[in-house]
């Protein structure tokens, strides 16, 4: 079921104390569905016929399927009578989210109920059964209540992503004042369990990042200490100086055989990244240490965001991301190293190199931002 609250004092800009009202829940799933199986609900928009509409993500055996809701008053919300989108054998579809973007300029965020010309539709879900994010790009019917995928943007599984790395349940928002549309996601915990309770925390919100639109397989294999013509090169990131621990993001240039056309594939590869071993006969009780990959088409370029346990890395203009988490035990604070490195049989020129650190965030314990 989906509830709502309201703020204890409005006039609280920072609207830290909610009340959460009597005449809760204000929509609820229909003997049609599976009550554990309604989840997540899209920030709601207004439509010109007078009704405020949200996006639920849901299961049907092994469907995943992404339900409207619609209320004339945003207390009482039923359910339209077909699914917006559905997909089989994608399993539960998490934290749906649907919104529009313009063709002329996708560097120009559109809020939820714009309706013009020239538009597509976004529709990301995330897939419990892989953990990862996935989007289509097509058309949404406002009078049906249908989306409809265009037919060279694959689905399901197959479907584009935001992130190559660990990023999953993001969200998007509209930021009116620069007409901007801003990605924000969650990055959860690849450490151990036991390490986890010691910690007290598990998971962490990424930085927000502007959305606009402008081979693992390969990666697991090669690494970024085989060999080839052009690459692999890089950077090699939270390194001690004897390269025991370190996470390297680098590049691979290829001939695709389909096109005879050189093709760019970024990595990011975290099982060098811990000395920490893995504990535990099952894989639940193991650190996870991944290699994820993406391909980058165009200017190479690098810019990488890290801290203690997450590096960002964002390719092409940030038009191919991986977030990766890593447990470094030796190569932290001063004993943490930055080093360039080129482990290909040709020669690759770096334009330049900007490293600086930023401060942290400002905290918000007890009220304070």
């Amino acid at each position: 079921m989906q509830s709502y609250a309201i703020p204890q004092d409005p006039s609280d800009p920072y609207l830290r104390k909610w009340i959460k009202p009597d005449d809760n829940p204000i929509a609820i799933p229909d003997y049609t569905m599976n009550g554990s199986a309604f989840r997540d609900p899209t920030t709601a928009w207004f439509s010109k016929d007078g009704h405020w509409r949200t996006v639920v993500g849901s299961l049907r055996k092994h469907r995943g399927i992404a339900y409207i809701y619609r209320s004339r008053d945003f207390k009482r919300w039923v359910k339209a009578k077909h699914p917006v989108h559905s997909k089989e054998s994608t399993g539960m579809w998490e934290g749906p989210d649907l919104f529009p973007v313009s063709l002329p300029d996708f560097g120009n965020g559109l809020d939820l109920d714009y309706v013009g010309p020239n538009i597509k539709h976004v529709l990301k879900v995330s897939l419990d059964i892989t953990r990862f994010d996935y989007y289509t790009l097509g058309k949404y019917d406002r009078k049906k209540d249908r989306y409809v995928p265009d037919g060279d943007s694959p689905d399901g599984w197959d479907g584009l992503r935001f992130d190559y790395g660990n990023f999953y349940a993001s969200k998007t928002f509209f930021y009116y004042k620069k007409s901007r549309r801003i990605l924000w996601g969650w990055a959860n915990e690849s450490d151990t369990p036991n390490d986890d309770e010691k910690k007290g925390w598990a998971g962490r919100q990424r930085k927000l990042r502007g959305f606009t639109f402008k081979s693992l397989e390969l990666c697991n294999i090669k690494g970024c200490n085989v060999s080839g013509s052009v690459g692999p090169f890089g950077l090699i990131k939270l390194a001690t100086p004897d390269l025991e621990e370190y996470t390297p993001v680098f590049f691979r240039v290829f001939k695709d055989t389909s096109t005879h056309k050189p093709k760019v594939h970024m990595c990011s590869d975290a099982r060098p990244s811990s000395l920490n071993q893995d504990k535990g006969p099952l894989p639940k009780d193991r650190m996870y240490k991944p290699s994820f990959a993406g391909f980058v088409d165009g200017r190479i370029s690098l810019r990488s965001l890290i801290d203690h346990s997450i590096v960002e890395s964002f390719g092409a203009l940030g038009k191919t991301v991986i977030t990766s988490r890593v447990y470094p035990v030796k190569a932290v604070q001063e004993n943490a190293h930055l080093y360039v490195f080129n482990n290909g049989t040709q020669t690759v020129n770096v334009e330049s190199l900007n490293a600086r650190s930023i401060e942290s965030p400002l905290h918000m314990n007890d009220g304070a931002l």
